[in-house]
């Protein structure tokens, strides 16, 4: 836990179409609690300032097939996360696009009820950025292990990234 009791542990449930605009707000605060240090200050705050762009994105990834469940606490989306079909061609499985908690919630389990209603203990593989040691010791806790792939994420300004993989069957870890 990262400090005073955040309440009581979130509802889990799937997106709809109009949480588009708390998730794009979330994914940014996210961001901006996450990332900071990690990423370059300027493409970060760029980032951050493109709210109407992340919100339109949640909403045409909403509006189709999209497999992204919602923490909500009271009415505040206090994390999601988003997984689908495998976009890497030399890998079979699930892809888990993205994961994301609010620092309050850091350290309560959110997360992990987020993870396993997402790929429960189906073979997965995700990216994560090189630098995001919080992140990275998360998902080895969970079974999964660099491979060895890596790119760049030019989004957050050219930032490292590297892949993460597990085989099916692995349990994930609680707490």
């Amino acid at each position: 836990m990262t400090g005073a009791d955040p309440g009581p542990a979130p509802l889990l449930r799937g997106a709809r179409p109009d949480d588009a605009e708390a998730l794009g707000r979330c994914h940014l605060t996210c961001w901006a609690e996450a990332y900071g240090g990690l990423v370059d200050g300027d493409a970060l705050a760029a980032a951050l300032a493109a709210v109407d762009q992340r919100v339109d994105r949640w909403r045409q990834i909403l509006a189709g097939e999209h497999g992204t469940t919602l923490a909500v606490a009271g009415e505040e989306v206090v994390g999601f996360v988003s997984a689908g079909p495998q976009r890497d061609d030399d890998l079979e499985g699930v892809e888990l696009y993205a994961l994301y908690v609010r620092r309050p919630r850091w350290g309560t389990g959110v997360g992990d009820r987020l993870l396993t209603a997402a790929v429960g203990d189906a073979a997965c593989s995700l990216w994560v950025l090189r630098a995001n040691v919080r992140a990275r010791t998360f998902y080895a806790r969970h079974g999964f292990r660099p491979d060895g792939a890596e790119r760049v994420d030019d989004l957050l300004g050219g930032v490292a990234e590297i892949r993460m993989v597990r085989g099916a069957g692995t349990s994930p870890a609680q707490g």
